[in-house]
């Protein structure tokens, strides 16, 4: 059973303590047993550890001792308790509760019969040799699994091995944080180390993904993993072309100049300034024919040779220049602001700074050349060359062609993004191969030669576990030849005969494989039996299939054995004999010879306790074989307490040890007290109650009437709990009243002595006898 409930780390610890203890000894049984939240035992729960070949287990009815033969059954469903066996190999389980009663002796159906052996010697002999070859075989085995395993100090391969890969688990998950900027390709394994080496290995084996640098796959994740991928618009291209056409123009290396067949063009020619005459012009008209340089007065000729030298080719050219000029500025603005569009200049696609850079770059360029176009029109005789701005378009454009090939490869992500991921996740982890080859390598060196044993052994074990097969087959073989139903009737009705139970016995039913129990006279007995003889043919019944089987094969299978109150309704001779009985279970599984490996005894009776845990020869070496247990019951819960030797006494001990509980029952409390009083106090006589109560006030007086009231009384009754209830939280009152009670009567000493030297006694004016306290306990004992 696998328990949802988790266990204390101390009942842990103790198992594995006893279970190195019992590996040691050989011994195969139940080390430990973990109850809660069934019956009386609540969702803390309570266990019994460190458990032996032997267990006694003594408590009241409704403590939940049947609870524990149940759930050592193992028939029901108890998902919050826990079995803890030796080697983790259950054996096979016998459990004598009033459910097998009610299973095998109140169901309308026959009665099991039960295999035994026959008196065939020699197949028994077959059949011992056999069962001495299969627990070696079984032994073989054991070593092989603590080989492969390890147990009791040897480390076993696959412990080696789970230490090495250990290791490789931190050395893989260290070069991983190595990573970090990638871990989005390690998804689901981040926080997981043991998962994460799990993928690593698979990775080893199956990856074949392109080598490349962490830097480029740095800058991959970075898209690939954002999580914020959207779909993008292209950058405009912007046209240029004009821009060149206007640099082109012819009319800038030109000189621009009047015409030369007029008389005035060779003075002009001669000097070279035909550009400072053409200024001077405007002036020349505004003054009506008066020289502008030397104001002298012109005549008619004189404007006629200047009018004829700037004609209208000369004039047709300033115009172009002056097209030009206007053409190239607004060309310029044009292109200029379209590199400014904020669709542009926003694009977290664009390397911004570069951009800008190089667009001022152009934009001074541009303005320069606007500025020489603007001097040519001032000097039209004088060439200009203008900056060639293409390199510097280049280098913007270049810059949009780049934004454009991230916004496409964008685009192509997010339509792709599944696969894209998956290529980049194998590219990661291919990385990571690589950062850790020599780490893997020695790992997957270091583990060759633990592989090939670990395979050997589990072939091996496999080849024995096969061979364990056959022999146990051979064992039911033989069984079968000499196992029959017959011989446990006979033993059976001779045991009934033998304790005068002769008005009933065991006949071999109609049905094959059954039993019937019949009368003297042929009738039917099984509904008629009373309480005494049911109680004792079922025991017989199931002390006889300790020794058998339900099958003709089976009776030597090792297994657990317990008694949960197996004499309910018996008479005190019926008693003394199964108490003998299983004794001889007992005996039987010390002997190390027989099928019988542990054995648990649950009871609510102080006398069969003390008949069945008597022993005379076995003093100290008993207690390495067995173990004592008493269940306490509260009002809350059940608990399990341990003793180190047999807690059962005497009823009167026993009384006087459930007041010394830390804490004592709130539900049982009034009851023992009572029953103590009532015991001591008529034993010693001459104590008068009354006396007693008249000594106490107001609510004390009230408690001690309700402890005194049982002393005088000749009979008991169910309803007399009734009469002072023990309120929650009232304990301790109660318990000092009980004090006072022995105090004022002049028994302080033996309550003193029963209480024990640790107890805290009331301050009292009474002087006590405890020589006669101490007397008066033997006495009572002995009674």
């Amino acid at each position: 059973m696998r328990g949802s409930t988790a266990l204390p780390e101390w009942w842990c610890l103790a198992m594995y303590l006893a279970h190195l203890s019992r590996k040691l000894r050989g011994l195969e049984l139940i080390e430990g047993i973990h109850l809660a939240n069934e019956g009386s035992y609540d969702a803390i729960g309570t266990s019994l550890d460190n458990l032996k070949q032997l267990n006694f287990i003594f408590g009241p009815n409704g403590s939940g001792k049947t609870t524990i033969s149940r759930i050592i059954e193992g028939s029901g469903d108890f998902p919050d308790c826990q079995i803890t066996w030796a080697n983790a190999r259950p054996l096979e389980t016998l459990v004598y509760n009033k459910d097998f009663v009610e299973n095998h002796f109140d169901a309308e159906s026959n009665i099991k019969g039960i295999y035994t052996f026959g008196e065939n010697v020699e197949v028994a002999n077959e059949i011992k040799r056999l069962k001495g070859e299969y627990d070696a075989i079984k032994n073989k085995i054991d070593n092989l699994q603590k080989n492969l395993s390890g147990e009791d100090g040897v480390s076993g391969k696959k412990k080696e091995r789970d230490v090495l890969e250990a290791q490789l688990v931190e050395d893989v998950w260290a070069a991983k944080k190595k990573l970090s900027e990638l871990s989005a390709a390690f998804k689901g394994l981040n926080n997981n180390k043991k998962g994460f080496c799990e993928r690593y290995l698979t990775e080893v084996r199956e990856n074949d993904a392109a080598l490349r640098d962490v830097s480029a796959l740095r800058e991959d994740a970075a898209t690939v993993f954002s999580g914020e991928l959207t779909k993008a618009s292209a950058l405009p291209d912007q046209d240029s072309s004009s821009i060149s056409i206007l640099e082109g123009s012819a009319i800038l290396s030109r000189k621009i100049i009047g015409k030369e067949d007029v008389d005035i063009a060779a003075l002009i020619k001669k000097i070279g300034n035909s550009d400072w005459v053409q200024q001077g012009r405007k002036y020349f008209d505004q003054l009506e024919g008066q020289c502008p340089f030397c104001q002298q007065k012109t005549d008619t000729a004189f404007r006629q040779q200047l009018e004829a030298y700037f004609d209208e080719t000369y004039i047709a050219d300033l115009a172009t220049i002056d097209k030009l000029r206007d053409d190239y500025a607004d060309a310029t603005e044009q292109l200029l602001n379209a590199y400014s569009m904020p669709d542009i200049i926003e694009s977290r696609y664009l390397d911004r700074e570069l951009y800008k850079k190089d667009v001022a770059a152009l934009r001074l360029a541009l303005h320069g050349n606007m500025e020489r176009i603007s001097a040519k029109r001032k000097e039209p005789s004088a060439p200009v060359t203008l900056t060639d701005t293409i390199p510097l378009l280049s280098a913007v454009n270049a810059h949009i062609a780049a934004a454009n090939k991230k916004i496409k490869e964008n685009n192509d992500t997010i339509e792709n993004l599944s696969a894209r991921k998956e290529v980049l996740i194998s590219q990661v982890w291919r990385r990571l191969l690589e950062e850790t080859k020599v780490i893997y390598d020695k790992f997957k060196a270091e583990t060759a030669g633990l592989d090939k044993a670990i395979l050997s052994i589990g072939e091996k074990i496999s080849e024995e576990k096969e061979e364990l097969s056959k022999k146990r087959c051979e064992i039911e073989k033989n069984e079968r030849n000499i196992s029959s139903i017959k011989p446990t009737i006979d033993e059976i009705n001779k045991l009934l005969g033998s304790f005068g139970f002769t008005n009933f016995h065991l006949v071999e039913s109609s049905a094959s494989g059954f039993y019937e129990v019949k009368r003297a006279d042929g009738s039917d007995a099984k509904r008629t039996l009373s309480e005494g003889e049911k109680s004792f043919i079922t025991f017989l019944y199931f002390y006889h299939l300790v020794g058998g089987s339900f099958s003709a094969s089976g009776g030597t299978n090792d297994k657990v054995v317990v008694f949960d109150d197996p004499v309910s309704s018996l008479d005190a001779d019926i008693l003394f004999i199964v108490c003998n009985l299983i004794k001889a279970v007992v005996s039987e599984m010390r002997s190390g010879t027989s099928a019988i490996k542990q054995v648990f005894i649950l009871t609510h009776n102080i006398y069969f306790h003390k008949e069945v845990t008597f022993e005379k020869r076995r003093r100290d070496a008993d207690k390495k074989d067995k173990t004592f247990w008493v269940v306490r019951k509260t009002s809350q819960r059940s608990m399990l307490m341990e003793f180190s030797e047999n807690p059962i006494k005497s009823s009167y001990e026993l009384l006087w040890r459930e007041v010394r509980q830390k804490p004592p029952s709130d539900t049982t409390i009034q009851n023992v007290t009572r029953r103590i009083l009532e015991h001591y106090f008529k034993f010693y006589g001459g104590i008068d109650p009354e006396d007693i109560i008249e000594k106490f006030d107001g609510k004390d007086k009230m408690i001690c009437s309700s402890l005194l009231s049982w002393v005088n009384d000749g009979s008991h009754f169910a309803t007399d709990d009734l009469y002072m209830a023990c309120e929650l939280g009232q304990v301790d009152r109660y318990l000092k009243v009980f004090q006072k009670i022995f105090e004022k009567s002049g028994h302080g000493g033996h309550f003193r002595m029963m209480m024990g030297d640790d107890y805290t006694t009331l301050s009292v004016d009474e002087t006590h006898n405890t020589d006669v306290a101490s007397e008066t306990f033997r006495i009572l004992e002995n009674a």
